[in-house]
């Protein structure tokens, strides 16, 4: 039944593009892949087609948006024939493109899915409705989830755990999470640390990646195997969110089909049975309050939560100048990637006393801690101790901004001989012969003959033509005749300018990302931003410091028509904009940056010649 359901849906989309062709028009049509039974909760695939045309269109999904509809993929799937018939040759050419989209089954029963406005090749054009059968999948209690949160009050900013447990208590196939809290809009989304034993990488129908361990255990009285990971949200917004129940759908075993052959050797196999299921967790509530506006220290820069800080530094005895490794250690919460490097720069006993470089070393996660290693150097030889290390937070058990300390770490530092030019050169008198003699306060030589002294008159043309003043005169006057030679074989446009920056584009913006790793932290999501829309401003003629992420969307679409690619693009910079404010730091890493020029890329080999 479902490879006739297929088989319909390929005659059904040749017909199409054979009757466009024959029309010598486009037709736009949508169609629902029924290949496969749809359940509840369950993604299901939206083709839109444009037949008679390979370029692709610009689909509204606003009537579809309760559906959460997420690109796909395009593909153009022309084709071309070439046909003789009584010597005469004959050339067919089909264009089709298929662009796709993943929506999900919200409902049971017969669902929907309104016509939708498509824009291609500046014209607009409507597909057809389309109605989808949705089933119920059936309940066992061989299956059970229980979604949690860590917290059921928070702050802005404050991480919180959803915790998600699947208990399985019979054999299953295909299975997949339906966790509306992940993609509501409502969180920034980020993973816990997780050891890489025993867990294995899944994604949900949403894109997003999750790390699932897998135990045997014993549940409600019964063996099971119990399939759990854990998520970290970070509330953008004050305010009461409810979040939709979680569900769970998966094929289950139901039973054994024997097939075979009967004959000589009769042979008989088996094949299992399956049947859908889903079963779902209760909704949940959480309210989000903002952060208070007084008692703010000026050095918050959003953590929330509950942390500790402590230095160590090795050695402590040592001269002025001498390099001392200074180690700071911050823990005492889950949820570490929001951390940034102390400001040592801040503290004014270490800013006066001690050299404190401007590079800084990639901090490290070891043992529940995210460690920071930076080489200071004493100025002076009064100093007694490394001054204690602030860290700043917001305190949600308390209600209120709290600033803690590391303890001061003693220190021992001896003065450091210096070295005069007199030690260099020697103090001691001693003779060396009749003639030539060291004496005390530095090398002295002693000469009687007239050889000694030189004519130090100056000359004009002596000067002018000496090497020293040759290359001075020289060469700006080289410069200068070439110049006037090669003017009247070179004419910079402004044309020819804006083709010059519009070719360096790409290979530009490739060198400012390439330089981000190795600036500060705070500063790499506004260079980030800077140099996705300094490339969209070189690429297409705009004013970089006026283009905004809407902005940079619409350029990308108008000019390659790939919305999905578009999307990201402008999500990234949203992202980065709102490290500025939002409380918590934007990870900006070399995957992130890959992710980019690899965007960077798509856009520049997507461009409509």
């Amino acid at each position: 039944m479902k490879l006739f359901k297929r088989y319909i849906l390929v005659v059904l989309i040749t017909l199409l593009a054979s009757v466009a062709f024959a029309q010598g028009q486009i037709r736009v049509v949508a169609q629902v892949d029924e290949s496969e039974d749809i359940y509840t909760g369950q993604d299901f695939t939206l083709h839109i087609i444009v037949d008679g045309e390979n370029l692709p269109g610009q689909a509204d999904l606003t009537p579809i948006k309760n559906f959460n509809p997420r690109s796909t993929g395009n593909r153009d799937v022309s084709q071309s024939s070439i046909s003789i018939v009584n010597g005469k040759t004959t050339r067919n050419i089909v264009k089709r493109y298929v662009m796709s989209y993943s929506l999900i089954a919200n409902r049971q029963g017969i669902v929907a899915i309104p016509p939708l406005n498509v824009i291609v090749d500046g014209k607009a054009y409507k597909t057809n409705p389309v109605e989808v059968n949705v089933i119920a999948p059936g309940t066992t209690d061989k299956l059970e989830l229980e979604v949690t949160l860590s917290e059921t009050k928070c702050y802005v900013g404050q991480p919180i755990v959803i915790n998600v447990k699947f208990f399985v208590s019979t054999e299953v196939g295909d299975f997949r999470f339906n966790i509306p809290a992940l993609d509501s809009g409502d969180f920034y989304v980020e993973d816990p640390e997780v050891s890489s034993k025993n867990v294995k990488q899944f994604q949900l129908s949403s894109g997003i990646k999750i790390f699932v361990t897998q135990t045997r255990v014993r549940h409600n009285t019964k063996e099971a195997i119990l399939l759990e990971f854990d998520k970290i949200l970070i509330p953008k917004a004050p305010g009461r969110i409810e979040l939709a129940a979680s569900s769970v759908s998966a094929d289950v075993v139901t039973g054994t089909v024997r097939s075979g052959r009967r004959g000589m050797f009769s042979v008989f196999g088996g094949q299992k049975q399956y049947k859908r299921f889903m079963v779902s967790s209760s909704p949940l509530t959480l309210e989000v309050l903002p952060l208070p506006k007084t008692r703010k220290p000026a050095d918050f820069y959003g953590l929330s939560g509950r942390y500790t800080i402590s230095s160590s530094a090795e050695p402590t005895k040592v001269n002025v100048g001498d390099p001392i490794t200074l180690t700071i250690s911050i823990g005492g919460n889950k949820f570490l990637k929001p951390v940034q490097w102390p400001n040592l720069e801040s503290v004014p006993q270490l800013a006066a006393n001690f050299k404190i470089p401007l590079q800084k070393s990639s901090p490290a996660l070891k043992g529940g801690y995210k460690v920071f290693t930076q080489t200071i150097r004493a100025n002076n030889d009064r100093l007694t101790e490394i001054p204690p290390i602030p860290l700043s937070f917001f305190n949600p058990g308390k209600g209120d901004y709290v600033t803690i300390t590391s303890e001061p770490i003693k220190l021992d530092v001896s003065p450091t001989k210096v070295l005069t030019g007199a030690d260099l050169e020697g103090m001691d008198f001693f003779p060396v012969n009749r003639e030539v003699e060291t004496v005390k306060k530095g090398i002295s030589a002693n000469y009687q003959d007239r050889d000694v002294l030189r004519n130090m008159s100056f000359s004009p043309v002596t000067a002018a033509f000496s090497s020293g003043y040759t290359f001075l005169w020289g060469v700006p006057l080289a410069m200068l005749i070439v110049s006037l030679i090669a003017k009247p074989f070179v004419n910079i446009t402004d044309e020819k300018l804006a083709r010059r920056t519009k070719r360096f584009a790409l290979s530009n913006a490739i060198k400012a990302l390439n330089k981000i790793p190795a600036q500060r932290t705070e500063q790499k999501h506004e260079l980030l931003a800077a140099a996705m829309t300094g490339y969209i401003a070189d690429r297409f003629e705009r004013i970089a410091g006026s283009l905004t992420p809407d902005e940079c969307n619409r350029i990308i679409i108008d000019a390659t028509a790939d919305a999905s690619i578009a999307d990201v693009f402008k999500i990234i910079i949203d992202d980065c904009h709102a490290a500025r404010f939002a409380s918590m730091d934007i990870q900006i890493n070399a995957e992130k940056i890959a992710k980019v020029v690899t965007l960077i890329k798509a856009i520049e080999k997507n461009i409509k010649k």
